[in-house]
């Protein structure tokens, strides 16, 4: 029976998420939960803490990555037989190998440039494990961390719970703050709404914009969170309104309803993964169309009637 790693090196939370359909069918054609090797800042302990299909997460930095002795000495003990390297790094390549892996499976090397991220992903597991594989992010949770939050934050059906990833890993790809106040003050005259704002240290500005609003009272930030400690609060809500951040991917994952804003990221690339997201481009644009740099608009009226569609 193998016993297998799974090497991701992108960064970004969202692009975890998306990764995750591929994990598990690993896990599934093996017969066995895998270890994973991922950048510290794809939060994975956390996000995978719960999931079956994993056994082990090792994390590591940039540090360690650029002297990667570090991560062989991580991976080298525990004896793989197969590696799966979810980039066209050569560095990854070596690091395989010279942990002692036989069997490793990658992408074709230096071919990163103009792929589709979500189908570059799918097509290379399909293509590796000789099967087709079902897109859909499932993230697994702790029941009883989410009825502890839903005690704790006093979320229940009486009232509409969003979570808003207001953020994003640019300001390009962020819907201008202004907007989500407008928004979230024609959402709460039309239900008892509640706000979770999904945003992380480095947002206090936003966070602060919001909270000084006649819609504060409504909000609460997850800025001081961990992942670990908002996973079950977005687990115990229906909603998510949110840039391309890695807010809406983890919600998406735990099952909401989530309406994503693409203003400046391609939807083709991390909005067509998951059917619990619906897209939103700018005006004048479709979903093949909107990429990097297309630095368009989205109007408050558009969100706010998507969003009663995605409610009601």
């Amino acid at each position: 029976m193998s016993k297998a790693i799974v090497i991701i090196k992108s960064m970004g939370i969202g692009d975890l998420c998306i990764l995750i359909s591929s994990i598990q069918a690993i896990s599934k054609k093996i017969t066995k939960p895998v270890t994973i090797l991922a950048q510290k800042n794809t939060h994975a302990y956390a996000i995978l803490k719960y999931d079956p299909h994993v056994e082990e997460v090792i994390e590591f930095d940039s540090k360690e990555i650029r002297g990667f002795f570090n991560i062989i000495k991580k991976i080298k003990p525990k004896q793989f037989d197969q590696s799966y390297i979810f980039s066209d790094s050569i560095r990854f390549y070596l690091i395989s190998k010279l942990s002692g892996i036989k069997e490793n499976f990658h992408y074709n090397f230096f071919s990163k440039k103009g792929k589709n991220f979500f189908k570059t992903a799918k097509e290379f597991t399909e293509k590796t494990l000789k099967v087709e594989i079902e897109s859909q992010s499932k993230i697994y949770f702790n029941k009883d961390e989410k009825e502890s939050a839903k005690k704790k934050y006093g979320i229940t059906d009486e009232t509409k719970n969003l979570i808003c990833g207001i953020a994003a890993s640019g300001p390009t790809k962020r819907w201008p703050i202004d907007n989500y106040i407008e928004l979230f003050e024609n959402l709460n005259s039309k239900f008892k709404c509640r706000f979770f704002l999904a945003a992380g240290p480095n947002d206090e500005d936003l966070i602060k914009k919001i909270m000084n609003s006649s819609i504060g009272k409504n909000c609460i930030s997850f800025s001081k969170m961990t992942i670990a400690q908002t996973i079950p609060i977005i687990a115990s809500c229906k909603f998510c309104i949110s840039n391309d951040t890695g807010f809406a991917h983890l919600s998406a994952g735990l099952g909401l309803k989530t309406l994503m804003l693409f203003i400046d990221s391609p939807p083709a690339a991390y909005g067509l993964y998951n059917k619990n997201i619906s897209i939103l481009v700018p005006e004048g644009e479709t979903i093949e169309s909107t990429t990097h740099d297309t630095l368009g608009k989205i109007s408050v009226d558009k969100v706010y009637n998507k969003a009663l569609e995605l409610m009601n």
